[in-house]
């Protein structure tokens, strides 16, 4: 699933159009960014608070496993990452 600040017709859109199949969060009001310590201050349009872009292993439990974070953006963890720190956690 991803979690965003974006409006959810903006991000069902946004999953149409790129065809995701997943799960696409809306958190407007950035409770869930704060819980996990994940604001980006200022860096949305008009200087709303965002998230930073992470990504996160979490197992049945419900515990974090792994964690991806970055200040940018444009970074991401790549999908053969995640699948490989995957095949390790087991």
């Amino acid at each position: 699933m991803a979690i965003s600040v974006d409006a959810p017709e903006k991000s069902r859109d946004l999953a149409q159009q790129q065809g995701y199949t997943f799960p696409l969060l809306c958190d407007s009001n950035v409770e869930a960014i704060r819980r996990y310590d994940l604001v980006h201050a200022g860096a949305g349009e008009g200087g709303r608070d965002i998230s930073r872009p992470a990504e996160f292993l979490i197992d049945s439990t419900g515990t974090v496993r792994w964690v991806h974070l970055t200040e940018n953006y444009w970074v991401r963890a790549r999908p053969e990452e995640i699948l490989e720190v995957s095949k390790l956690l087991k």
